[in-house]
């Protein structure tokens, strides 16, 4: 019989994250440099900012169903960090975790890297700020880093909240197998709404992964902003989404997850235990 020992669960974790990764930068690449080949005047269309959104919602909806029914899926260090908090996942598992999720965003993030190489080469052989933005986050024009950070914080709260309402079985839980999909559609739904003034990283091991992975291969300025004036920005994608993953658990717990029965009224069926994602 097998079993899930802390080892799997890192695993799991590593590899669901590189999904994410490979699918979520993936597809910016694909955009930026695409579209910004000098060839590319009057020629085909490679994608916009709907593009991405899709593509990153469907990276996690991917990422989780690999990962899910190992370690739970949380490829997110926000969402280890708000289940720890109040969902009783064991905190000596945290820092183990968001290793994994890192190590897996940053090897991703070089696959990436190698992978558009020849089309770096041709759009930004200098690797300035103007392709930053394939690997990392900033600023949207206008916010600087305070916005963004409060962008942030607003994005993973309403990632966290829309999280803990779909894994709870007390409340209107989908069935296991389609709770990736909606986790997925959330993310979507932040991104066409929220992403904008922030790039939605919402995630500290999407934003901080391939941020190192773009230092490590030539970008000297990957951990500033890439919108002027380029104030050391690295750190807002990693405190925004913890302290916004901590406020979603606390405000899905006060307004709903206190009132939900623990225990199904009359008549009507028990809950079926399933998985958190």
């Amino acid at each position: 019989m097998r079993r899930n020992t802390l080892a799997a669960e890192l695993f799991a974790e590593f590899l669901g994250t590189f999904v994410l990764i490979i699918f979520g930068v993936g597809v910016v690449a694909s955009v930026v440099l695409g579209n910004g080949r000098p060839s590319q005047e009057g020629g085909a269309f490679f994608g916009d900012f709907t593009s991405i959104n899709w593509a990153w919602g469907f990276g996690v909806v991917i990422g989780v169903y690999v990962a899910g029914g190992i370690s739970g899926a949380h490829i997110n260090p926000a969402v280890t960090f708000a289940l720890a908090l109040k969902r009783d996942f064991a905190w000596g598992k945290v820092l183990p975790y968001w290793g994994a999720q890192l190590l897996g965003a940053f090897v991703a993030a070089l696959i990436i890297r190698w992978n558009y190489t020849e089309w770096f080469g041709l759009v930004d052989p200098g690797h300035t700020y103007a392709t930053q933005g394939v690997f990392s986050t900033s600023a949207g024009e206008g916010l600087g880093i305070w916005g963004g950070l409060r962008s942030e914080i607003i994005g993973t709260m309403m990632l966290v909240m829309g999280v803990f309402a779909i894994i709870d079985n007390r409340n209107m839980a989908p069935l296991s197998n389609l709770a990736p999909l909606i986790i997925g559609l959330l993310v979507v739904v932040i991104g066409m709404s929220l992403g904008p003034l922030s790039g939605y990283a919402i995630n500290p091991a999407r934003d901080f992964g391939p941020r190192l992975a773009e230092y490590f291969t030539g970008f000297g300025t990957a951990f500033r902003s890439a919108n002027e004036p380029h104030p050391v920005y690295f750190w807002v994608p990693i405190i925004g989404p913890l302290i916004g993953g901590a406020l979603g658990a606390y405000v899905y717990d006060w307004f709903i997850g206190r009132f939900v029965p623990t225990t199904p009224e009359v008549g009507e069926e028990a809950a079926v235990e399933r998985p958190a994602a």
